[in-house]
């Protein structure tokens, strides 16, 4: 883009704080919405597999029981009854041992069940394999809901890209929105699949686990509880800690993204000038914020287990001790404690998960929340206009007869005013008519407006005021993509898409054929070119390869917009990187394409420019003389200025006014 309209930006201010943490958390699942279904399955599926797992302690708990009391029973075998074992226990001044053993279910002489035993074993050993099936199951189907929404957002991103204006993409850097679209696209799809399916089941354990303790005994359910509050307070502290660090690590992530890009597509200007040095500075300041953001977020995250880890320990202890005064008081079982036990060791395990599941979700969704900013950015005006040509023609003169000649290409500006940014235009005030099959040549000093005004007539940006309108009909009243299918333009910027020859050339319309590609190869000189590589049409070319050179680049690009045969022909500097020669060919093929066409050329080599129907100057975003290229000379102004300037050299002095000069 020749004018300059605000410089680059990498994105959000580094440690900005969240907008609205809860409102993007919401939009987030509110993706989900559409695999709906799958998630209820997945819930239901985790659901049974947490009842099935909860359940399993308390029947190792009457296993255990099984053998207590046998061996119980071969201590007091001698014994006529238990009861009679009890009254003995009492008579001897052991009371807890006979209030103990008075709560089990003990015969004397009897020892271990190992038939029960085993039907208890097996019973554990099915539940245990049904329920991770149903957890597997439960995985798998929040995988596909999981990459499905990934698919999704990507979708959304692209179809996105193609909505927003040239203004946006400007602005922005490369490099960061290409980590919107990669990277923070990965990490919300890595943290939903390492959260989601988890949440389910942690929340599911605690409230099964909380409902068996309380059915055990809520008196060491309340002991277990108090040290809940306090792994909650650092699990809380830590999460608020980590959220700036997450912010920061991916906003560094889009930094080193973009100077990474950078140096790659500037790699021998930066080479030429010897700026290395300068890129490697700004790429370790950039690499070393992400390195301090992610350690320190890493850190803050992974504290959470540890933390943790310490709380189970302490319900542990507080767990066991009283469990065994309740055993010995004969108020528990002694499988029913152990059962408790590994109840409440397996409640904090739920509780540590949730706590760093919370710390990854400030990265999962601090990463949402730049792919929502990114989505909600403000798109081109949307098109209300006229689907073709023909209907707008017809609604811009009703009762009028559209007989087809009406898109013979007369252009006309009405006094257009636009400026990139508000309150500095680029165009003031510019009006102009181009006559159908006109060749329009536009010249000028850098910054004058050259490439602003065809991309103003090609709506990549809409005017501040005026209008421009195409015989007649304003092009605001028609599609953008009706009306950019009667254009064909060649940027000075040249881009293929990774593929062979033939298929970039072809691009340019869909439904050419080989014989198609081949001739408007040969109209515009690169036949001969192609001819002499390996593959011919066939050769692999992309937009950074080096298969062939810029010139050739140049030619292919130009032989594409010559397929589309366009109505309206646009060139900006389409010849500004071909030699001498292959000049000639190009203008050849150009006098060839306009026949019948209105075309508009931007150019700084004058000598392309001589044969042009109507030659514009332009300087600070008007027109300042135009004419054909003798009736310029003639009259010395800009561009007879410019003309010799550029062919006699900056030692010749200008003519007196009223000379003319060749």
């Amino acid at each position: 883009m020749s004018a300059a309209h605000g410089s680059p930006s990498r994105g959000v201010a580094p440690g900005a704080r969240s907008k609205d943490f809860g409102g993007s958390f919401r939009r987030l699942i509110g993706e989900l919405r559409m695999d709906l279904p799958r998630i209820l399955l997945a819930l239901l599926a985790t659901a049974v597999a947490v009842v099935l797992s909860v359940a399993a302690p308390k029947l190792l708990g009457n296993g255990t029981n099984l053998i207590f009391e046998g061996v119980i029973g071969r201590m007091i075998a001698q014994a006529p009854s238990k009861e009679a074992a009890v009254a003995a226990l009492e008579q001897q001044g052991n009371g807890k041992l006979a209030t103990m053993l008075a709560s089990m279910d003990v015969t004397p002489g009897q020892g271990i069940d190992f038939s029960a035993l085993g039907r208890v074993l097996i019973e554990v050993g099915a539940i245990y394999i049904a329920a991770a099936v149903l957890q597997f199951i439960a995985g798998l189907l929040l995988r596909h809901v999981i990459q499905a929404t990934g698919w999704r957002m990507r979708d959304r991103i692209q179809r996105k890209i193609e909505d927003l204006p040239l203004s946006y993409l400007d602005q922005n850097s490369r490099g960061d929105l290409m980590s919107r679209v990669s990277n923070d696209v990965d990490n919300v799809t890595q943290v939903m699949n390492q959260t989601l399916n988890q949440f389910f089941q942690s929340v599911l354990t605690l409230v099964g686990i909380l409902v068996m303790m309380l059915t055990l005994s809520w008196q060491l359910t309340l002991l277990a509880m108090v040290v809940i509050p306090l792994g909650a307070w650092a699990a809380i502290v830590l999460m608020r800690r980590a959220q700036p660090q997450f912010r920061e690590q991916w906003h560094a992530t889009g930094e080193v993204s973009g100077l990474v890009e950078e140096a790659m597509t500037g790699h021998e200007v930066v080479a030429l000038y010897g700026l290395e040095e300068r890129f490697t500075d700004a790429f370790n300041q950039s690499n070393t914020a992400l390195y301090t953001s992610s350690f320190k977020a890493q850190t803050l995250s992974n504290m959470t287990q540890p933390v943790m880890s310490f709380i189970s320990n302490l319900s542990y202890v507080i767990v066991a001790v009283g469990g065994g005064l309740k055993v010995v008081s004969g108020q528990m079982t002694l499988g029913d404690v152990q059962a408790f036990i590994q109840y409440s060791r397996n409640f904090t395990q739920p509780l540590g998960q949730l706590a760093s599941m919370a710390n990854s979700l400030q990265s999962g969704v601090a990463s949402a929340e730049r792919i929502f900013e990114f989505l909600d950015a403000p798109e081109m005006e949307p098109d209300r206009g006229a689907s073709s040509f023909t209907e707008a023609w017809r609604n811009a003169h009703p009762g009028a007869d559209f007989d087809g000649q009406a898109e013979a290409g007369r252009i006309v500006f009405d006094h257009v005013r636009f400026g990139y940014v508000p309150g500095t235009p680029v165009i003031k005030d510019l009006s102009l008519n181009v006559e159908p099959g006109q060749m329009v040549a536009i010249i000028g000093p850098t910054g004058a407006g050259k490439t602003t005004l065809v991309n103003l007539l090609m709506r990549f940006y809409e005017l501040d005021s005026g209008s421009i309108s195409i015989d007649g009909v304003d092009i605001r009243d028609l599609q953008k993509d009706a009306l950019r299918r009667h254009m064909g333009m060649v940027l000075q910027d040249t881009w293929l898409f990774e593929g062979t020859i033939g298929d970039n050339i072809a691009f340019g319309r869909e439904s050419a054929t080989e014989e198609d590609v081949i001739r408007a190869a040969t109209e515009t000189g690169a036949h001969r070119l192609i001819r002499q590589l390996p593959e011919g049409y066939r050769t692999q070319v992309s937009d950074d390869g080096e298969t062939v050179s810029a010139g050739e680049r140049q030619l292919l690009t130009i032989a594409r917009a010559f397929i589309a045969q366009p109505d309206l022909l646009i060139l900006d500097e389409a010849t500004s990187s071909v030699d001498t020669r292959t000049e000639v060919l190009v203008q050849r093929a150009m006098d060839q394409l306009r026949q019948g066409r209105t075309a508009f050329v931007i150019a700084h080599r004058l000598s392309t420019i001589r044969d042009a129907d109507l030659i514009l100057v332009m300087e600070d975003g008007d027109v300042v003389e135009k004419g054909r290229h003798d009736d310029l000379l003639a009259s010395g102004g800009a561009y007879a200025r410019l003309y010799r300037a550029q062919f006699a050299g900056p030692a010749v002095e200008d003519p007196p006014d009223g000379a003319s000069g060749d």
